[in-house]
């Protein structure tokens, strides 16, 4: 039987969702393995936008099926699961209802197709509307406090995509050549959706795909003049090709081979030098100490849910308490590190006050962020550290939750 196109998308998104929701799984872990089966960068892009759809307004998707089911239908059925995608094609893609029925109703069969006909037919026959902004599950609303409402209007939307330049004095000329808008100097803003390895530039090594907010910690060291900085967690690069850009001697460290074996190959495409330490930074050693260190520390990522909506429905209390202790243990070999006087920039893309706000930094004076170190339109916090969340700058197409702080060793 010839099967419609772009079903094979469809089935793609369907264990992608399996994986993140059954298994626990994250989006980039389980992507490589549920879309192996297409070829087309477009399929790709649809099974991961489908998933991704439908993880954002999970909680809004079953609100709709229940009103319409006289039972509701098990957490874990596959017709529910079926139907998030369905309507989230509907409601979020601009896929018309015809081809959301003949792309998704063969992943069933039986009896659990006709009652997703009926109860898509129904909905879609009612004209019915997603909220303004996602409704986020109770426990992670009551962890983000007072910014829940601003963080989810944040999460409405995936996000633009961000690069930054090997050069900040060509921002004009790349903002111009790509079409690009630009938030601040060395950083280009472009639609979602691009094919990044066809852009201009990208062969050439000269610039490289990061979020506006992670751009922000390694801006904060300046430029190194030769002095040596350690990029601690520092796969898979960006903030490795920022600061050698910025003209320190760079040691890149990081525990995951794969990881690293990008950030090899990103230094390759862009012509960076830096030293890369393959080590477990809780044993590892160095043999001098550093006059800045950037720690970008593992964590749980509730910050990038713009592009990984699964962290809202993974990440509960017990990985943010494995989190914060793993964090307070690279902090505290960070300052064993630094020389006297020297930096340390401590950053997570998390949204948890534990994982940020919270978090000690015994010995370590705060050197206070300048507004005029940030984009327009942020500035630290009364305690000269920086909170950003997705909800901020929205009319520029916002940017990633991130915590960071800036740190002095007593000299």
């Amino acid at each position: 039987m010839v099967q419609p196109t772009g079903i094979h998308a469809r089935r793609a998104a369907l264990r992608l969702l399996d994986a993140v929701l059954r298994r626990g799984e994250t989006l980039d872990i389980a992507f490589a393995s549920a879309t192996k089966d297409l070829r087309k960068f477009e399929d790709k892009a649809l099974a991961r936008a489908i998933a991704s759809e439908v993880l954002r307004w999970l909680i809004d998707l079953d609100a709709l099926i229940d009103s319409t089911t006289k039972k509701p239908l098990p957490e874990d059925a596959k017709a529910r699961v079926v139907l998030r995608m369905m309507l989230a094609q509907w409601l979020r893609l601009q896929t018309p209802p015809h081809a959301v029925i003949a792309t998704c109703l063969p992943l069933l069969a039986g009896g659990p197709r006709k009652l997703a006909h009926g109860v898509f037919s129904a909905l879609a026959k009612r004209e019915v509307v997603l909220p303004d902004m996602p409704t986020l599950p109770a426990e992670v609303a009551e962890r983000w406090g007072g910014r829940s409402a601003s963080i989810a209007r944040g999460l409405a939307e995936p996000p633009p995509l961000d690069i930054t330049l090997k050069d900040p004095a060509q921002t004009e000329i790349w903002k111009a050549k790509l079409a690009a808008d630009s938030i601040m100097p060395g950083h280009l803003r472009l639609p979602r959706g691009e094919n990044v390895g066809k852009l201009a530039g990208f062969a050439e090594g000269e610039w490289w795909v990061q979020d506006l907010a992670a751009s922000l910690p390694a801006r904060l060291l300046g430029n190194g003049e030769g002095r040596h900085v350690l990029d601690l967690c520092a796969a898979p690069g960006g903030k490795t090709l920022q600061l050698a850009a910025q003209g320190w001697q760079v040691t890149a460290l990081d525990i995951s081979k794969r990881r690293l074996d990008l950030l090899k190959a990103n230094l390759k495409r862009t012509g960076l030098k830096a030293g890369v330490v393959r080590a477990d930074a809780l044993v590892w050693e160095p043999k001098h100490h550093f006059d800045a260190i950037l720690l970008d520390a593992p964590c749980t990522a509730t910050g990038t849910a713009r592009r990984h909506p699964d962290v809202i429905h993974r990440i509960g209390q017990r990985q943010i308490e494995e989190m914060v202790e793993l964090q307070a243990s690279l902090i505290e070999r960070a300052g064993q590190w630094l020389k006297p006087g020297g930096l340390l920039v401590y950053a997570t893309c998390s949204l948890e006050p534990a994982e940020g706000e919270q978090q000690t930094f015994t010995g370590l004076q705060t050197v206070p962020i300048a507004p005029g170190d940030l984009p327009a339109g942020l500035s630290p916090d009364t305690n000269g550290s920086l909170r950003t969340d997705p909800g901020m700058l929205a009319h520029l197409g916002g940017l990633d939750g991130f915590y960071i702080t800036r740190r002095r060793k007593a000299a």
